[in-house]
């Protein structure tokens, strides 16, 4: 790096730093630093969205995946792709909850003990994706610099950065600063491109060089097949649901729809993105081949290529959108584990009755202490796309009971323990007999994957058909809460909230075996206007974006 990139960078680091510091002056109550008052406006929240959910792992796996496999390895990050418009069906059930953490919603549908199981999973869960995000930054970092810096270093480094006004500033800092910082993920997505293009001639010189299965948006031999693809966007849909930040990404808005449309198309906003990094991929591998150089490690792949094409002062702003990936992800994650830590082990074991300030501090002193074990499991990770599949693996299995919670009044916790140990085993256990080791984190394939989701649904019917049901009147407050809006104002202390079916908001995915009874059928269009047409136009768009990949591969 040269003075023109260390002046962009440390510009960059100076800069985000100030700001989210100067916004930690709004984080006074417990509720502002772990749900920002839930005042956020559409935009914010789409920053929040896509922000959150683009750590600087993914451009780094997803890069090395394309150079190694060629275009259509774009499915492992487009899992989620076909499943996407169901985030506008999905978001305002947690808001309706009315809570703050998953683990709360999870009591309030099944009882203590599960609450404890998801607690403990969430918190895992947040430990590995952190050690992910750092890692995978740190990687390009290192490459991109010529190894002049160790990714152990770069990743104690990003931890001290992120946590200053995170630790301060709450979901305020975290969700404002993360909507200056898509910008700088945006252009980190494209920013290659032009420069890689003029050096191997075009997409004509691309051609020549490289296989035509390079440029296929779908193929069986990048190893990305229909199962594998179907596979992973079970995990994509089953697995989001339970993934713990999923609260703040869905009901910190200032209504149910600033929710429905950051969560919907903030992922839309990053699905485009993926476009970038699957071309940077295909771009890197035609001139590796054209300068006969070799990469040991496919992930290498985005860091080469940062070192190789940018310009002075424009690789100080890559760096600086590498570290904007990240630091806008682990500061979501920070406050987040500070509220479930707090929320569910703090309050269930330590104190009660805690006043606010108790509170507040107990869930910067727990996200910084959590986010430091992040730290440490960063720097074990070797392979960075296998760690994050890992993860969203693990959701699924904790999201067969939240959906199936929301899908089935039936569900019971005597289902959900059922369904969690089911499947955590049938996975292992494949694993182990597949790889002949037992190992914390396994390669992903999606057969293993799909066996233990049978079992953990499988478990999860059964197993709550045979017991006895919830308390009816836990599970009538439950669904009725999820029946009425959550936006409406200037209600009088102890008015009900109107009905969501008054106002067009009545949500098609409660209780599936409901639409077998004619009263649900009635005044449809009226009842679940709002569901019905956002889900059509998320479609729309997702339409698009695969009409542009695949308008960009015939180029």
């Amino acid at each position: 790096m040269n003075t023109l990139d260390s002046i962009v960078l440390f510009g960059y680091f100076i800069s985000i730093t100030i700001y989210g510091l100067w916004l930690a002056r709004k984080a006074k109550t417990s509720d502002s630093y772990f749900r920002g008052n839930r005042k956020f406006k559409w935009w914010i929240m789409m920053g929040q969205s896509f922000g959150t959910g683009t750590q600087a792992e993914m451009p780094v796996a997803q890069t090395g995946a394309s150079y190694q496999m060629g275009f259509a390895t774009i499915w492992y990050q487009w899992k989620n792709m076909l499943i996407t418009p169901f985030y506008w069906l999905l978001a305002p059930y947690y808001r309706r909850s009315e809570r703050t953490t998953i683990a709360e919603i999870l009591e309030d549908r099944y009882g203590a003990r599960i609450a404890f199981v998801y607690t403990i999973f969430a918190l895992t869960f947040f430990v590995f994706n952190m050690g992910a995000m750092l890692q995978g930054a740190a990687k390009v970092i290192h490459i991109a610099s010529g190894g002049m810096l160790s990714s152990n270093t770069i990743v104690i480094v990003m931890t001290v950065a992120f946590l200053v006004y995170s630790f301060f500033g709450g979901l305020i800092a975290a969700a404002r600063t993360e909507f200056i910082q898509s910008f700088l993920i945006i252009i980190l997505s494209f920013m290659l491109i032009p420069f890689g293009l003029k050096a191997v001639d075009g997409f004509d010189g691309m051609r020549q060089t490289l296989p035509e299965d390079f440029f296929s948006l779908f193929n069986e031999s990048s190893g990305l097949g229909a199962f594998t693809i179907a596979m992973l966007a079970v995990n994509g849909i089953v697995g989001i649901t339970a993934q713990p930040h999923q609260v703040s990404m869905c009901a910190t808005g200032n209504t149910e729809r600033a929710g429905r449309v950051g969560n919907t198309y903030g992922s839309l906003v990053k699905r485009l993105c993926t476009i970038g990094w699957a071309l940077t991929g295909v771009i890197v591998a035609a001139i590796v081949i054209k300068e006969g150089v070799t990469l040991e490690d496919p992930e290498m792949a985005f860091g080469y290529a940062c070192r190789a094409l940018l310009t002075p002062g424009l690789f100080g702003l890559m760096i600086a959108a590498i570290v904007a990936a990240n630091m806008s992800s682990c500061s979501n994650f920070m406050v987040n584990t500070g509220a479930l830590f707090t929320k569910n082990l703090y309050i269930k074991f330590i104190n009660a009755k805690p006043s606010d300030f108790q509170l507040l501090k107990m869930g910067r002193l727990s996200g910084l202490f959590m986010s430091l074990f992040g730290v440490l499991f960063a720097l074990t990770i070797d392979n960075v796309l296998q760690v994050f599949l890992f993860t969203e693996t693990i959701a699924a299995f904790m999201g067969i009971i939240f959906l199936g919670g929301i899908l089935w009044k039936r569900a019971n916790r005597f289902g959900a323990m059922g369904a969690v140990i089911s499947s955590f085993s049938v996975y292992y256990i494949i694993n182990y007999l597949a790889a002949g080791k037992l190992q914390l984190v396994y390669k992903w394939q999606p057969d293993h994957f799909g066996w233990a989701m049978l079992a953990g649904f499988g478990a999860f019917i059964i197993i709550s058909l045979l017991t006895r049901p919830e308390p009816k009147a836990a599970i009538d407050h439950f669904f009725d809460n999820m029946s009425r809006v959550s936006d409406e104002e200037g209600l009088a202390p102890g008015e009900e909230k109107p009905l969501a079916a008054t106002r067009g908001k009545d949500l098609l995915l409660t209780d599936i075996p409901g639409w077998l009874r004619a009263e649900r059928w009635k005044n449809f269009f009226s009842r679940y206007r709002e569901d019905v047409f956002g889900f059509l136009i998320s479609w729309f768009f997702v339409g698009v974006l695969l009409l542009l990949a695949w308008v960009i591969m015939q180029l």
